[in-house]
């Protein structure tokens, strides 16, 4: 018997299969929906992947207000997702304006500073963030073939890398803040 998303929904705590069939039920559409408005495959596989963070993270909240469906509820969170995507553009350029400067489209020279205190933070990651950091990151390989490498979707591959380089860049500005 198919679940509706409320099911889906109020069992995904306990049971990871239900977030992952919701996932699966929504997917493509939450990335149809993120690439017709930025026309950008990257960026929308981005805000996919960032949109099924933010429903996982506020699951609990859920309310069923649509009888049993939660396409409502996931299209507002890829909505408010891609306009905090926006405003925090707009934000960087309009400092970058302000402080008269130019966006380099070059990479930027590494310092030697940047990368202390790296290896120690990247080995402190759960495993599995790790994993999918070196194979997205280090290998240079795609989202299909990191997700085929750690058997999972690209969407969870793109959440995994995320969340990832989120505990990285945490770590690494604890460790400059912290008083020396």
């Amino acid at each position: 018997m198919l679940r509706t998303d409320a099911e889906l929904l109020a069992a995904a705590g306990k049971d990871a299969s239900a977030f992952r069939e919701l996932y699966d039920r929504y997917c493509e559409r939450i990335h149809r929906f993120q690439l017709g408005r930025t026309r950008n495959r990257d960026a929308a596989l981005d805000l996919t992947a960032e949109t099924f963070a933010q429903v996982w993270l506020s699951r609990d909240r859920f309310r069923d207000l649509a009888d049993g469906s939660a396409a409502p509820w996931l299209y507002a969170i890829a909505r408010h997702v891609l306009i905090a995507s926006v405003r925090k553009g707009r934000l960087e350029e309009q400092a970058r304006t302000q402080l008269g400067l130019i966006r380099s489209e070059a990479p930027a020279e590494p310092s030697s500073l940047w990368v202390e205190g790296l290896d120690e933070a990247f080995a402190d990651l759960p495993p599995e963030l790790r994993r999918a950091i070196e194979l997205r990151i280090v290998e240079d390989l795609p989202y299909a073939e990191v997700a085929a490498a750690i058997g999972t979707t690209s969407g969870a591959a793109r959440v995994r890398v995320h969340r990832g380089l989120n505990a990285l860049r945490e770590r690494l500005l604890q460790t400059t803040e912290a008083p020396q």
